[in-house]
């Protein structure tokens, strides 16, 4: 597994060792110990999620404020731009964002942790995204940082208007929102 710091410190590219021939591949997605010992991070993963969306399907910038959430997220089928973006008031990072393409040819994951939305944009025709969370789902806590804040400013890599939910549609603007402290 090679782990890689990205433009954000606490946000880490992680690309796992696969083992593919002519009948396919095999590769462990997630491994306690060995993530433990390539991150430093000691992390007690709560829950898993899958979801399926179709191309230009943009989900996010989705958080939780009283329960924030860690997450690992990789996609298992198709390509999706993955975004976080550091809520943390007194992160040197504050308001900043990153980006990854995250594809089931790549195998890349991305660990988010707690203090940040979490958003994708499916890039595929069809994408499958699983993603592990240090706690559980809490809809009270649940908030969204409005996907096209023009202060995050992400560049989002849509061939067409996004395809968002009607929550996601009226999410707060990061001068608006609730956050980390």
């Amino acid at each position: 597994m090679k782990v890689e710091i990205t433009a954000i410190p606490d946000v880490l590219l992680i690309t796992p060792k696969v083992f593919a021939d002519a009948r396919g591949f095999f590769y462990e997605s997630y491994n306690h110990q060995t993530f433990v010992e390539k991150t430093g991070l000691d992390i007690n993963f709560v829950q898993d999620n899958h979801s399926r969306s179709q191309k230009n399907v943009l989900r996010g910038l989705h958080y939780q404020i009283g329960k924030p959430q860690g997450k690992l997220v990789r996609a298992l089928v198709g390509t999706i731009q993955d975004v976080a973006v550091d809520l943390r008031k007194s992160s040197p990072t504050f308001g900043q964002s990153v980006s990854y393409i995250l594809s089931a040819e790549n195998y890349q994951q991305l660990w988010i942790p707690a203090g940040f939305a979490h958003g994708f944009a499916v890039l595929s025709d069809v994408a499958e995204v699983a993603y592990k969370a240090t706690d559980y789902y809490a809809p009270a806590e649940d908030r969204c940082l409005l996907w096209n804040d023009p202060d995050v400013a992400i560049a989002w890599q849509l061939s067409d208007t996004p395809i968002v939910s009607a929550k996601d549609a009226v999410g707060k603007l990061l001068k608006e929102a609730e956050l980390f402290a």
